[in-house]
Order: structure tokens, then sequence, then C-alpha cells
């Protein structure tokens, strides 16, 4: 394998590997290196979006569930959407990963190692290893984001388990289950049947700090119990922190001296939506329009969430963190307050006018308003405090 590359691309996870297939499939493809240590099946995870039924006819082979139920509960109702357009999907993100590994060829190439430094030499980026050092023209850094202190985070532990006996309703996703403690934050439970007798269960919490894994174990026992639900098996344990907040430019990458040369990408460039946690979509259209950009010579990184989204998510998050006790209501106002179709929309970003209309009728007027009001000042505060 050369040294010398055009792209050298940090981490082997949704964005990078998914950017690594796009390049492969291109008539000329750049000389590029996927430098990632883990195979994916050692970081095997589920991964949840909506999708149209093209997508989810592309994404078949790498889908574990799929539903055109969805549903929501607090302690007063229970709301259910369904779908004619989109469905829910969980992911094998191993499965995913594989497949895009299997597309890549000469001259885009997969190295598992890890990386330990970066430095510039001559307008190129020299990328040290745990086996040597290549260098590249240019550094995409897909590396998982580091969050501001005490920003907030959605993080969760999940089990994959096998029922004794068949599950109720399990057409029916369980996006957010309110019944639980909710002492820490905004705490959820997310199930999905995978079958009669297989479920994932998470114990999902959006707050600013994670707590100890046997609480979250401790909140999935318990609404196993108040649901009748009896474990014939364990098949796995899985868990995670997803930001929700403003992150660290320059983390996790070890910063190069010549910043420009290295770009992150994927979540690590902000493309997490901050009021769910969803990324899976936004990640896709990104890596897309950059490979459609490298191949016309344009290596500049796309902005995955318009700025305008990214505003209204911050508002949304900022109520979230001064109204605590409103948390649980807001997301059944706004399920509420939406069919299937337009939900789906609403959390893929793709929200109509109407769609929007129709959720901020639905929200307490007075919290939102002093939280946009927040948004508005915030650059007047902080010029005031610099001059």
């Amino acid at each position: 394998m050369s040294s010398e590359f055009d792209i050298a691309i940090i981490g082997g996870g949704n964005a990078g590997l998914t950017l690594a297939a796009q390049l492969a499939s291109q008539d000329s493809p750049p000389s590029t290196v996927v430098i990632e240590p883990q195979t994916p099946k050692q970081r095997d995870c589920s991964w949840g979006l909506w999708a149209l039924d093209q997508q989810t006819r592309q994404l078949a082979q790498s889908t574990k569930g799929r539903w055109r139920r969805w549903q929501l509960i607090d302690d007063h109702s229970r709301i259910i959407h369904s779908s004619n357009q989109y469905s829910y999907l969980s992911l094998s993100s191993a499965a995913y990963l594989t497949d895009c590994e299997a597309q890549l060829r000469e001259p885009v190439s997969l190295l598992r190692e890890s990386v330990t430094a970066l430095h510039s030499e001559h307008q190129q980026t020299i990328v040290e290893t745990s086996q040597g050092q290549l260098s590249a023209n240019t550094v995409y850094d897909s590396r998982p984001p580091k969050l501001i202190d005490n920003g907030l985070r959605q993080h969760f532990l999940g089990w994959h388990i096998q029922t004794k006996a068949p599950i109720k309703d399990a057409d029916i996703a369980t996006l957010m289950d309110f019944r639980v403690d909710q002492s820490r934050g905004l705490h959820f439970i997310y199930a999905l049947p995978y079958s009669d007798h297989q479920l994932l269960i998470e114990s999902t919490l959006i707050s600013t700090s994670v707590e100890s894994q046997d609480w979250y174990r401790s909140a999935i026992e318990c609404w196993l119990r108040d649901n009748n639900i009896e474990i014939a098996q364990l098949i796995g344990e899985e868990m995670g922190v997803i930001p929700m907040d403003t992150l660290v430019s320059d983390s996790p990458a070890l910063a190069a001296k010549d910043q420009p040369l290295i770009t992150t990408i994927g979540a690590a460039s902000g493309a997490v939506r901050r009021s769910s946690g969803y990324a899976f979509q936004h990640i896709q259209q990104q890596m897309s329009q950059l490979a459609a950009g490298i191949a016309k010579g344009n290596m500049a990184v796309p902005t995955p969430l318009s700025s305008g989204l990214t505003t209204m998510d911050n508002i949304f998050n900022g109520v979230l963190i001064n109204s605590p006790d409103l948390a649980v209501s807001l997301y059944m106002r706004m399920a509420k307050a939406l069919n299937g179709d337009q939900f789906a929309r609403f959390m893929l970003g793709q929200a109509t006018t109407s769609d929007w209309l129709r959720v901020i009728s639905a929200m307490p007027k007075g919290p939102f308003l002093r939280q946009l009001l927040k948004q508005i000042l915030k650059p007047s505060i902080k010029a005031v405090s610099h001059a």
C-alpha cells in the first residue's frame, strides 16, 4: 500500500465508510485510505431512522426491524402513529459498515490501525498510526465528537432480549415511554420488537450527566416487570452517548499545526439533530454531497443542518433544560399535533411550513418566547462582555 494519499479518513463509522464507499463508486476515485482499528462486528450497535420505501429497500440487508406504526406513551395517554410513506427502521451498524467495506476498491483502501498523532509538513498532513505513518493532501476526521462541559446529551443502555411469552403489539415500535423515573432528566424507554419473541429495549436519558450502568439496567428491569415481560435470554447489551449541544471544534482529533488541512465530518461536524439525537440520514446526505463535491475538485464539507433548524432545536433544548417539568408534555404535544407522515418528516428535519405551524401552535408559548429572547440577546450579551 502506498503511504501517500489524496484523502485520509480517520474513523470507519457511518460517515467515514459511507464517504469511502461513495468515492470508490466514482469513475476516477481519488486515492483514499480509511483508518479504523476495529472491525464493524467489534462495535456493533443499533441505528434508528425513518426512511421512504426506496431507501428501505436499499438498506434491507442491514435492517433488523421495520415498523409502519410507532407510539409515544406517558401517564395520561398513548399516541399511535401510522404511515404509508415512511417506515421506522432499526439497522445493524455492523451489517451496514461491512457492506460499505465490501464496496471499497483501489485506489480506496482500509487500514486497521489507530491514529496516534497528526502534524503538518510541506502542505500535507502526516498521519502517524500504531504501525507507521502516511501523508494526505486532505484529512477528514469522522471520530465521535466531544461535547462542551455540562452540554446536553442523550445517553442510553439497551438490552437485546429473547422473551418467554409473545410480545404484545409486536408491530408497533415504542419510541418513547415516559412512565419511568423522571428525577434525573428526561427519561424514557425505547422498545423495538424485532419479532414476537425478540425485543431491543433501551433506557434513555436526556440530561447533562451520564448515570452508572446499573441505573439504566434497573430502569429496564422495572419497565419489563411493569409490562409483564419475562426474559428467556439476554442476547446482548449496548450503550452510547449522543451529543445534543455545542461540540468542541477540534476534538477528539489530535490537532495539527495547520488546522485547515483537517476537517470533521459526520457527527463531529454537527450532523446530529439536537432536539432528537437522530443523525443517520443527515450524515448520509452530507456524505453524498461531499463525495459529489470531491468529484468536482471541491473538498469543502457541506453544512449538515441548516442554521434555522439548529436554532429551532437550540430553543427547544433550552426549554427542556430550563423547564424540566414540561419536558414530557413537549414531546407528547408534538406527537399529538402531527400524524404519522408529518411526525416522520419533522424528525427527519424535512418538516413543511404546515408541519412547523402545527408543532408551534401545540407548544406552550411562554417558555418558548423566553428562550427565543435569550437566543436573540445572546450575541448582544457576548459583544457587551467583550467590549
